[in-house]
């Protein structure tokens, strides 16, 4: 039997290597799955399920790339997403984040094809497994149609492109790009019919449960603008899990903060495609985070610390959270903390301003010496929105998740700004609502798929 683990899992090493029209993937001479076991197997590869993007990372405002060495450095793919390019790829280049998504959503449907047919299992362990594979699935997709397709408006869901939805593991589907308003669909249709099959939490975080189904039911009413939903959501995966981590505990010993696998603060563990060395931060955001935030004290750094990665002249701070004690790991799942906060920016809306702020200082707490803690005030529900976006941002700089929020409030005036940067001597601009926060599809797959339409630049 054991050689039989080692048959499949080899097998989908192969699988995953290689090419389909849409993704690097390709089917060669592998074992097809069988039993049960195998697809449990197969949804144990975290390698390819634990995955998810990169690029927002390096597109968010969070993040400034000033210094000429750290530019240099970048690469024309790179420098392509910092400047919020047209394009990011040649006609001969991979987009690295759009594979990697789409390879989970290949695994995703191998999964859902054939297992409930499975030989040997339980129907207990082959209904989990399903729901679990509709988990990953449910999250890939909420990522690709906020990467590549506009933003959730109940106005033109209908009509707006999204991305193609691929719900079978057929190598050769058209990739017409679904409207964003199906992909929507697609995800709560998927969350909703996992809840019943999972257990309230899992024995590892990177496995689905209850309370990452709920989880990303919160962020997929966040952004549908459904704050009712979201924050009701919100609450129950809260219910399920609300474990903190203090961060006084750490002030003097980084190091020794939880890995992700007992981190209590994580509900569903998803990590970032790659951690890029050395991004250095805005300065309006480390104005912000201050010199006493204990995120400030664990993670930013000066130039130094990056063995030569900036040039002498570079004065700013780089996020150090890709350099933990868990080989460059950097965790962009939903959270307790990013819970809390869609919960107060739900209250804030609903005019609830002493819950929202309530809500937000009881993270904070956590943030700060005792000496250094000072709660924070609303005069108004507006003011108290205002904290929780910005609490937000300090909470998960570096992760991406600021590219994510600045794409959705755009949709608020008050949020709505300008955003502006300057690289290798070229100022670069981005409007509230632009095109450009549109990821392009790259040229290579659209090559190959000629249905597959680009988005307007």
């Amino acid at each position: 039997m054991k050689n039989r683990y080692s048959i499949i899992l080899f097998a989908l090493a192969i699988t995953l290597a290689s090419c389909r029209k849409y993704v690097e993937i390709d089917q060669l001479s592998v074992r097809t799955l069988k039993y049960t076991s195998d697809y449990r197997n197969t949804m144990n590869n975290n390698g390819v399920l634990e995955g998810t993007y990169s690029y927002p990372i390096l597109s968010g405002d969070d993040i400034d790339i000033s210094d000429a060495t750290r530019q240099n450095s970048l690469g024309d793919i790179l420098g392509n997403v910092y400047t919020w390019a047209p394009k990011y790829t040649s006609e001969s280049q991979s987009d690295s984040d759009w594979d990697k998504l789409y390879r989970t959503i290949y695994v995703c449907n191998q999964v859902l094809d054939g297992v409930l047919t499975s030989q040997d299992g339980t129907e207990a362990e082959k209904q989990r497994i399903y729901a679990e594979a509709l988990v990953h699935r449910a999250y890939t997709y909420l990522i690709l149609v906020n990467l590549y397709g506009k933003q959730y408006n109940a106005a033109t869901a209908s009509t707006d492109l999204g991305v193609p939805l691929l719900t079978t593991s057929n190598l050769f589907t058209k990739l017409d790009r679904a409207p964003v308003a199906d992909v929507y669909k697609l995800i709560l249709g998927d969350l909703r019919t996992s809840i019943s099959r999972l257990p309230a939490l899992a024995e590892y975080n990177v496995r689905p449960a209850k309370v990452s189904s709920y989880a990303i039911f919160a962020k997929t009413y966040l952004n549908m603008r459904d704050f009712n939903n979201a924050a009701l959501y919100a609450d129950s995966a809260l219910a399920l899990q609300s474990g903190l981590l203090d961060l006084k505990t750490y002030e003097n010993a980084a190091g020794t903060i939880p890995v992700r696998l007992s981190n209590p603060e994580i509900m569903f563990s998803k990590v970032a495609g790659v951690a890029y060395a050395a991004t250095s931060l805005s300065s309006d955001l480390l104005t912000s985070l201050g010199t006493t935030d204990l995120r400030y004290k664990l993670f930013t750094d000066v130039g130094s610390r990056f063995r030569g990665q900036f040039s002498a002249s570079f004065t700013g701070r780089a996020s150090t959270k890709y350099m933990g004690n868990e080989f460059n790991i950097l965790n962009n799942g939903p959270t307790v903390p990013e819970m809390m906060l869609i919960k107060a920016e739900c209250l804030a809306r609903a005019g609830k301003t002493a819950d929202a702020i309530t809500l937000v200082n009881n993270l904070r707490i956590k943030r700060f010496t005792t000496a250094n803690y000072i709660p924070l005030t609303a005069a108004s529900a507006s003011d108290a929105l205002r904290i929780v976006v910005e609490e937000k941002r300090r909470e998960f700089f570096g992760t991406g998740m600021r590219w994510f929020d600045q794409k959705r409030l755009n949709l608020d005036n008050d949020f709505a700004v300008t955003k502006t940067r300057s690289f290798k001597g070229v100022n670069y601009t981005l409007q509230p609502n632009s095109n450009l926060y549109l990821y392009p599809i790259g040229d290579k797959y659209i090559l190959l798929n000629p249905e597959l339409q680009q988005n307007p630049r």
